[in-house]
């Protein structure tokens, strides 16, 4: 049986996070149960095996109405508009931030300057995405992600275009130190603690990768569950 979450008494993001607990990771790799990439895609509730992008109708569904979102193009340019001001270009491109955005600027904690991402004008949590990049490679971080989703279902699994895939998990308006529990048990098998800043920037789902003298790769949705979605 998996061991749940522990109930930690960290009550907010400043704690600590956990190192990783070989033994616990080791407990979920050897589950004869654990799925590998190509098992979670053959799990997946709905399936893209076509040659379509799938960008915009996956926004919609994860983001439904107009609100404002925040996409980049790389790492250091992005920009927050509203949903149908990003629509016809979401495909080309690569990150985005996954909780809506409540104002198109806000001011960086680190020197007080606007900037269209930001702490401050990020809305709250809608998304709660955990990633997995390791040297044990993408049948361990899969199996890592449907072993979370036995805790809250899994809404989207995505491939960075690299070598890591980004789990997304909705968090229904539930309160933050319910979900800080969550990660911490992620981080204590592997996850990067990066992800749980509101404002950080992942990997779009179907968006288009890019990196200086190298192909463009495709960020495919290994799994969706629209019914994890709130209505």
């Amino acid at each position: 049986a998996p061991t749940k979450p522990a109930q930690s008494s960290a009550a907010n993001g400043n704690a600590k996070w956990p190192k990783p607990s070989l033994a616990r990771l080791e407990s979920i790799l050897t589950d004869p149960a654990a799925p590998g990439l190509v098992d979670l895609w053959e799990r997946s509730p709905v399936r893209f095996d076509d040659d379509e992008c799938h960008t915009e109708e996956l926004i919609d569904r994860l983001f439904p109405g107009n609100p404002l979102l925040c996409c980049g193009w790389r790492k250091n340019k992005f920009g927050t508009g509203t949903r149908e001001e990003w629509r016809g270009r979401m495909h080309k491109l690569q990150l985005i931030v996954p909780n809506p955005m409540i104002a198109e600027e806000g001011r960086r904690k680190s020197d007080g300057e606007l900037s269209p991402r930001t702490l401050e004008n990020t809305g709250p949590r809608r998304f709660l995405t955990v990633e997995f990049d390791d040297k044990r490679g993408e049948d361990s971080q899969a199996a890592r992600l449907w072993h979370l989703n036995s805790f809250s279902p899994l809404v989207l699994a995505v491939h960075s275009g690299g070598k890591s895939l980004h789990g997304w998990f909705c968090t229904h308006g539930d309160p933050e130190v319910e979900w800080l529990k969550f990660m911490r048990y992620a981080v204590s098998i592997g996850a990067d603690d990066a992800t749980w800043t509101r404002c950080q920037l992942v990997r779009l789902p179907d968006g288009t990768r890019r990196d200086p003298g190298q192909p463009l790769r495709r960020q495919t949705v290994y799994y969706f569950n629209p019914e994890a979605l709130p209505c």
